[in-house]
């Protein structure tokens, strides 16, 4: 990753942690190379910026990424709010830019626990055992009658990147405390989130995340199952508070093998290499880098399915 790490993104973050095992280490598209095969767009890379440590490690560095919904506020290092796109759920790319150019590798969640029992889903099977076991009453029942989910529970309870507090002077203390670093100023702080917060009374607000809040609640799905109702964080019936460091967690390349329309690997000549194939992922989802820099959450399968069933397609002719 910090070899083929993009320019425009400046240097590579110090520290990442990661969302795939130890063996999903890109080698085989190094050993392709090797053996003649074209590589492409190494520098589009997927990652996701709300990482937290898993405080049950899988793998080393295991990284869990948190699907939120807008309420959470999202603040860089030095506690200074993110501008648009960094709200959560919004342009992950897009947020990673704002989080590199603080020179920093980490940034904040501050919510409360209203938000945190309503709009916090993780990634991966074992955070999900309702939806892994296809128990959609549970899920939906995990969900709806606003208690905290276990999962989330847990990391709350064991989790190395939160703080919890009762006011926001010891949050901030906690936060500081947590990084080694008196970065984050709790009157400037408090300034922010009072002025978010005054927001919400406001019908016309220009606020991006208040409205984007508005948004999100005038669509039943989100409002039933996702998205919490519109009220201010330093409201006290509505917490404790919650800041959560977040990592950036390394994901996957939308780069790869180079191919043409029928899935054979090209060769460094541009020609196709013979008996080689090559679909899914490791073609960048068909001809390397199809999604551009970017790609919306779940659009990945189609490329995949796609390039498959061109590539088995050829190999069946080639061999009759």
């Amino acid at each position: 990753m910090r070899r083929n790490w993009p320019a425009r993104l400046g240097s590579p973050p110090s520290r990442m942690i990661t969302g795939v095992p130890a063996h999903v280490d890109g080698r085989m598209l190094a050993i392709s190379e090797a053996a003649g095969a074209r590589l492409v767009n190494r520098d589009r890379m997927w990652h996701y910026t709300e990482g937290m440590i898993n405080h049950s490690p899988i793998w080393p560095d295991h990284g869990i990424r948190v699907l939120a919904a807008p309420s959470s506020m999202w603040f860089d290092a030095n506690g200074r709010r993110l501008a648009n796109p960094g709200v959560p759920s919004y342009d992950t790319l897009g947020t990673l830019e704002l989080i590199m150019r603080t020179g920093h590798d980490y940034s904040w969640f501050v919510l409360n626990k209203r938000i945190i029992d309503k709009e916090f889903m993780l990634s991966g099977s074992e955070q999900n055992p309702e939806l892994t076991r296809k128990d959609l009453i549970g899920y939906l029942a995990s969900r709806l009658f606003n208690s905290t989910p276990p999962p989330v529970k847990a990391f709350m309870d064991r989790g190395p990147d939160f703080v919890i507090a009762s006011s926001l002077p010891t949050l901030v203390a906690g936060m500081n405390r947590l990084t080694g670093a008196n970065l984050i100023n709790a009157d400037d702080l408090h300034r922010q989130i009072a002025l978010r917060d005054s927001q919400v009374d406001n019908p016309f607000t220009k606020d991006t995340q208040i409205m984007g809040i508005r948004n999100s609640l005038a669509y039943s799905g989100d409002s039933l199952a996702r998205t919490v109702a519109l009220h201010k964080i330093l409201d006290s019936a509505a917490g404790p508070l919650i800041a959560i460091r977040m990592n950036i967690v390394t994901r996957k390349t939308l780069g790869g093998l180079q191919t043409d329309l029928s899935g054979r690997v090209l060769g460094a000549n541009g020609s196709p290499i013979p008996g080689l194939y090559a679909a899914g992922e490791v073609a960048g989802f068909g001809g390397g880098g199809v999604h551009g820099y970017r790609a919306s959450e779940g659009t990945f399968l189609g490329g995949c399915l796609f390039s498959g069933r061109q590539a088995g397609r050829s190999a069946a002719r080639e061999g009759a």
